[in-house]
This record gives C-alpha cells, structure tokens and sequence, in this order.
C-alpha cells in the first residue's frame, strides 16, 4: 500500500466510518500520534476536503470591500438565488435581528413589507421584560398588514413582550398642532421609551414610496418644504436624504411626528435591511450617512452601489 491509499483509506475509515484514533491505530498498526498526522496530511494533500454546507451564503470578499469604503461596523450581504426570490435574506435578516432583541430592553422600529416579513420569521418565545415601540406617527397605510401601529404589535407578540404605539399621523405640517401632539399625555409613554431604545430595525423607503399614498402625494411641497425633490435618495426613520447621505430637513422644518434623529443616533444598534435593487442610491446614502450601524443587504444591490461609484 502507497503513502496516498493509506492516507485516503484512513480518511475514508474516519470520516465516513466513524472510527475512533485508537480504532484506527489498532486496525493499521500506527500509533495514534501517527493516525492523526497522516489525516492532518490527507487535508493538506487534497485528498479530504471539508465543505460546510451553509443554507444561507454570503459574499464576503464583497462585505470587506463594503467595510472598508463606507467604515460600517457590520455588513452583511447575501448572495443573490437564480429566481431571485429575496427569502434567504429575509431569513437571515431575522436571525440577526432576533438576536439583537433577546439582548436588549427597548427596541424601536418601523413599518414596511419588509419589516413586515421579517417580524414573521421571529421564533415565538418568552422575553416578558422587553418593550417595543413606535418611533413615529402611522403612515396611513391601513389597507396594508405592513401599517405603523400593527407592526409594533405584531413584534411584541413574538416575544409575548410589552409594547407601546404612538397614536397621530406620520407627518404633521403645522408646527403647533406637531408640538401639541407631541407634548399631548397619550404620546408621552412612547417617546419616553423611545429615549431609551437600545436597538433599532429598520427597513429604507424613497419618495415613491412615501407618494403611494394617496395623502402625503397631494401635500409632498409641505411635507417637504422648500427642498428639491429631484435630490431624494431615500427616506430613512420619514426623513428625506441625499446621495452623500445629508438629511434633507432640519430640526426647524421636520414635520415628522415621532423620534428625532438626534434619539434615533444616539441608539447604539440600528440594524438596517433593503432587499430591493431599486433601492441601490437610497443604500448608497444610507451608508455614507452612516445611517446603520449594521446593514443587511443583497448582492445585487452592493454591485449596482459599487458600479455607481
């Protein structure tokens, strides 16, 4: 018997019949310090090859190019499945998302279908000290299962935790009636939690998103005052952004009824989430923004983001 056949019957007897170092010692008369250098060599040589089979892949080469153009503590970008079903992200996305709450006491997050999914894919379980809230006012969308106010709901529901929602409209255009709302009692439990959030989930929105209703559409220059609309990139926690990631309102002319973006920054995890390629300039901002301290995104997005640089 060669060098290669003992190497590669050893490896066979091990690998797929399972026996023991001192099995394998007694059966080919070598000393197990021999046994387990000659199946360290057969992994050298090529002729064992370990494969993790991984149900959900990632493209990392592309994760380390993304770290170190944007410095984003965490990236995850998921390689894109022939029929482009966005599944596995949404899968993965709740994985990590999930555990993220189970070590947190306050979370925050938003609406959308992608929320919306991820939510679903929580493992029912018991965390009875943890609180959900709602950042901001509802977005209207009440012939959709993605609203505001049933999303935080249907999150505390998965974890049979707390949960507190903030009852008004997403944006407010008169500035006393927003400051009266916002100083109102029945608005007081949700934004003294929210000072408190420990992590945020979110998902990216852009201006046709926030013109799909009906609403906001017919009032976008005063929801958006005195801003070129043809500069949005994106919508992020209601606010509108550029391509280089500036926040498009300031403090003075936000008529967003909900967190401010100093509370929403000051959350030490805002894991983010965008499966469409259609978002590619809304990520692209998000990430110069440093919007995210983590971001979850597909692998077709990061390509289009990397081809417009």
């Amino acid at each position: 018997m060669n060098n290669h056949e003992l190497l590669a019957n050893l490896a066979q007897d091990f690998y797929f019949l399972q026996l023991s170092l001192s099995e394998l010692s007694e059966k080919y008369h070598l000393s197990r310090y021999l046994v387990n250098k000659y199946l360290e060599d057969a992994r050298k040589e090529g002729i064992v090859t370990i494969t993790i089979s991984s149900p959900i892949e990632r493209s990392f080469e592309l994760e380390k190019q993304f770290k170190t153009l944007f410095d984003i503590p965490q990236i995850y970008i998921i390689k894109d499945v022939e029929d482009g079903n966005s599944e596995s992200l949404i899968k993965f996305a709740a994985k990590r998302i999930e555990s993220h709450i189970l070590n947190s006491q306050t979370v925050g997050t938003v609406w959308g279908e992608t929320i919306f999914r991820i939510i679903d894919h929580f493992t029912p379980q018991e965390h009875s000290d943890l609180v959900f809230t709602q950042m901001m006012g509802e977005n209207r969308k009440y012939h959709s299962a993605a609203g505001s106010m049933r999303m935080v709901e249907k999150a505390a529901k998965q974890f049979s935790a707390q949960y507190v929602t903030l009852s008004g409209p997403l944006y407010i255009t008169n500035p006393a009636v927003r400051k009266g709302m916002t100083e109102e009692i029945a608005s007081q439990p949700a934004f003294t939690t929210a000072k408190r959030m420990d992590l945020i989930f979110s998902g990216l929105g852009t201006l046709a998103s926030v013109n799909s209703i009906p609403i906001w559409e017919q009032h976008t220059n005063e929801i958006f005052p005195d801003i070129n609309l043809g500069a949005i990139a994106g919508m992020a926690y209601g606010r509108p952004y550029d391509i280089n990631g500036n926040i498009l309102v300031t403090p003075e002319n936000d008529c967003v009824f909900g967190v401010d973006m100093k509370t929403i920054f000051q959350t030490p995890k805002r894991v983010g989430v965008v499966k469409s390629k259609f978002k590619t300039q809304a990520t692209l901002g998000a990430l110069r923004g440093k919007f995210f301290t983590e971001l979850i995104i597909s692998e077709s997005i990061a390509e289009r983001i990397l081809a417009e640089l």
